[in-house]
């Protein structure tokens, strides 16, 4: 009897202390890293963020895109001219290299598609970090285009890491959706 007694003021004195979130709790951490052009994947990002407990990071390329960069019509756009040239393409980001990045259980990573792949805007963040012991979740963005293997070329630049099978979201995605699909993680 009293060892349920003291067992139950210790779960009640956790709540307590860490209210329902469970992850804090397990002194886990979440990180939603992501690259969005049009504000799509930031959208989805900022759900998955607050729906985590999770911190969050933009990554941002040390050139930003513009308009006219992204313009698939203009054959001398910088996205045509990059795809165009792929095995020589590398877009340096201002904040690849994450802080404290050892620190996080779990990374979920956004990107958009681009000609059904990930954007190779997010290269240089795969590359400048040890997924080592992390489960890694890729989120796509798209508004027709599927998300293809893009994930499995992800897993074998990083290396390292155990990455769990993700999800595309078109543009007209509803934050129920994205909630829906973050409950087969058991994140909170």
């Amino acid at each position: 009897m009293i060892k349920k007694l003291i067992l139950s003021m210790a779960i009640l004195l956790g709540f307590v202390i860490f209210g329902d979130n469970i992850y804090a709790a397990n002194n886990k951490k979440v990180l939603v890293v992501y690259y969005s052009a049009t504000g799509t994947t930031e959208g989805v990002a900022k759900i998955i963020a607050k729906e985590t407990n999770a911190d969050l990071v933009k990554l941002e390329p040390k050139i930003p895109y513009t308009e006219a960069d992204l313009n698939y019509r203009d054959k001398n756009s910088r996205v045509i001219k990059e795809h165009e040239n792929l095995d020589k393409v590398h877009v340096e980001l201002k904040n690849a290299k994450i802080n404290n990045f050892d620190s996080y259980d779990t990374v979920f990573i956004g990107y958009p598609i681009w000609w059904s792949e990930a954007s190779w805007v997010i290269d240089d963040f795969i590359q400048k970090n040890d997924f080592t012991g992390k489960r890694v979740i890729a989120f796509t963005t798209s508004i027709s285009t599927g998300s293809g293997e893009s994930s499995k070329r992800l897993e074998k630049m990083a290396g390292t890491g155990r990455w769990l099978s993700g999800k595309r979201v078109s543009s007209s995605y509803s934050e129920k959706e994205v909630i829906n699909w973050l409950k087969n993680f058991n994140l909170k």
